[in-house]
């Protein structure tokens, strides 16, 4: 009988339930310490879009302020679409405000309301008549007001 259990343990491969059990809480966790790391990746990863999209739409604003004899759009730039720009990105504010490809109007001190999306001046008589921002009234992950960008 002995040999039976020799025979049958020199041919059996596979892992004890313990083992399992040990490798389990391993990976378990390794992955209570890596998704938080990964979450932030991810803001920032958006946060980095965003402001890509931002130098983009801004672009494309001084393109038609200059063939436009000086003038930028006064509506809500949907003159640049599709001539100077595909389409209005979306604005992913982590922590801030909604995603949204939104654009509100107004003067310096109307255009951001913290709604989301992007916030344009289109008042011709602003001293920042032109100006593209960020509609969202908090802080990005570096604690710089997502306005001042």
């Amino acid at each position: 009988m002995l040999d039976f259990f020799t025979a049958m343990h020199k041919y059996s491969r596979g892992f004890t339930l313990v083992e399992l059990l040990i490798v389990m809480a391993v990976v378990g966790i390794l992955a209570v310490m890596a998704v938080p790391r990964f979450a932030e990746l991810i803001d920032k990863s958006k946060e980095g879009a965003t402001k890509g999209h931002l130098g983009n739409i801004r672009s494309a604003v001084q393109v038609y302020y200059g063939q436009n004899d000086g003038f930028y759009p006064v509506d809500n730039l949907a003159s640049i679409v599709p001539d100077y720009l595909v389409s209005v990105p979306v604005a992913k504010t982590p922590r801030c405000a909604r995603d949204s490809n939104a654009i509100h109007t107004g003067d310096s001190s109307t255009s951001v309301d913290g709604s989301g999306g992007w916030a344009y001046n289109n008042s011709r008589t602003d001293a920042d008549w032109g100006r593209v921002a960020i509609n969202c009234l908090g802080t990005d992950l570096s604690q710089h007001l997502w306005t001042e960008y």
